[in-house]
């Protein structure tokens, strides 16, 4: 399939994103709703849908789907109600799954993403409602039968309904980033796609540019990661388009995608919403949410990254790179917020909390929070830097980890035990260029018939000779004038 052909359509997705609420329960009943445990520990005659058992609403799942409402700038309902999805699979016990149809929790809101040209665009979202999860098959632990673990059954969910405003795998992938940021900033998804408790389903039709009727539809689902969602949507994208230009008919199925072939297949039919027989859940009554209780919801959510963003380009003058970065994670953010406290030098504070710091703490397979005990040191180190006494590569390689491996030694005295201040004899680091310099003749030719790569070379061998105790900037610009003078 050519570029040129594919040009000639839109692609259009909607997004359908299932979030695992963090409640210590079910929504209906007190079981564990706990990931892992042995299969069928996590369940009562409730989850396992025996006759005559009375689902009760968690008040905490309501609470959450309300915050996500005000999160995503959608109108909350008051008055709302649950209803049964009626259908049938091996592991939904009842038969039908409680879930929202006509009066969700949550409706009309939007979700801004940024796109290719670093523009924003907003998402609308149709609806977010609250339902149960079904119970999980597992096909691989019998040689004859598949066997069924209902400790997933019942377990809470929201799902975040998009209307098909998005065009492309990147801003799919976009938009599913910002929902898991969302969830995350309010705490109430842990959003792990590969343990299931963020899941994604996409919706996915062509049409020709230009025109305004959508084409058939396809929905694949349970996308667990979002490389496998843009892998999905590329991958259909193309599939439709070569349909459509052979004249031939796009059926409207349900699909499975294959992370390891790229490729998908259909599980069944797509589904229409009569096919599900929705009708009012007769056992639970509808829920009227107090205005006051509402205000309150919204009153305790935390500052949204969105927000965070524009504080950060104000406050710190950072770039909008660097305040996407640490705003991607609330306990990053949190972290960088307790670091420019000891300091004024933000964007260098910025840059060390997403590079060394981070990678620290990842080597260590903990968070940023086990480095809040050497905020103050910490903070000495890129005052350091910044004044020109040390060089960021001997502070990132030598000082930091020493500051590690003895947390109550000052950083004075570190830098003087490592011997890291930078010697500012300009005769002595002419001396050094020299050196370097008449090593690499061919390479001074090289640069100066344009091939500028070649002064890392020398900047590389500088720093080695100087063990590291020179001012880089200082040396670039001697290195500079330097090779200018041998021309």
């Amino acid at each position: 399939m050519t570029e040129k052909v594919l040009a000639k359509y839109d692609l259009v997705i909607g997004l359908e994103i299932h979030a695992q609420l963090l409640t210590k329960t079910k929504i209906f009943s007190s079981d564990s709703a706990s990931f892992g445990g042995d299969p069928n520990d996590h369940t009562s005659i409730i989850s396992v849908g025996l006759p005559g058992t009375l689902p009760k609403v968690n008040e905490k799942v309501v609470a959450y789907a309300v915050k996500m409402g005000w999160a995503t700038n959608c109108t909350i309902n008051k008055h709302n109600r649950f209803d049964r999805k009626n259908y049938f699979y091996a592991d939904l016990p009842k038969g039908y799954q409680i879930t929202q149809d006509e009066l969700p929790i949550c409706q009309k809101g939007f979700i801004t993403i940024q796109v290719k040209d670093n523009s924003e665009k907003n998402i609308r979202i149709n609806r977010i409602h609250m339902e149960e999860d079904a119970g999980k098959s597992m096909h691989d632990r019998d040689d004859k039968y598949s066997l069924i673990d209902l400790n997933r059954a019942g377990v809470p969910l929201i799902e975040i309904v998009s209307e098909p405003d998005l065009r492309s795998a990147e801003e799919a992938a976009a938009y599913v980033t910002e929902v898991r940021k969302l969830v995350r900033y309010l705490d109430i998804c842990d959003g792990n796609m590969e343990e299931g408790s963020l899941r994604c389903d996409a919706n996915i039709s062509v049409k020709l540019k230009g025109t305004d009727e959508y084409g058939a539809r396809c929905e694949v689902k349970n996308l667990n990661s979002i490389r496998n969602l843009q892998r999905a949507v590329n991958y259909e994208f193309k599939r439709q388009v070569k349909l459509v230009e052979k004249g031939e008919r796009i059926e409207q199925n349900t699909l499975n995608f294959n992370a390891s072939t790229g490729v998908t297949t259909v599980l069944r039919s797509k589904e229409m919403a009569n096919d599900y027989r929705y009708f009012p859940e007769p056992d639970l009554p509808p829920l009227d949410l107090a205005e006051e209780w509402i205000q309150k919801l919204k009153a305790e959510l935390p500052e949204l990254p969105e927000q965070r963003v524009k504080r950060y380009l104000k406050d710190f003058e950072l770039s909008h790179y660097n305040a996407s970065l640490l705003t991607a994670d609330r306990g990053v953010a949190d972290f960088f917020e307790e670091l420019v406290l000891y300091t004024p030098y933000y964007k260098s504070a910025a840059n060390w909390v997403t590079g060394p710091l981070q990678s620290y703490a990842n080597e260590k397979g903990k968070d940023l929070s086990i480095l809040r005990s050497s905020l103050k040191p910490i903070s000495d180190i890129i005052k350091l830097v910044e004044e020109l006494k040390i060089n960021y590569t001997a502070a990132v390689q030598q000082l930091f980890p020493a500051l590690m491996a003895k947390e109550n030694q000052s950083i004075p005295q570190l830098v003087h035990d490592l011997n890291l201040f930078i010697d500012t004899d300009d005769d002595e680091l002419t001396g050094f260029i020299d050196e370097v310099v008449s090593r690499y003749p061919e390479k001074v030719m090289e640069y100066h018939k344009g091939k500028k790569g070649v002064l890392g070379l020398f900047m590389g061998d500088i720093m080695k000779i100087s063990k590291g105790k020179i001012d880089p900037k200082s040396a670039n610009k001697l290195l500079l004038e330097k090779l200018k003078s041998l021309k």
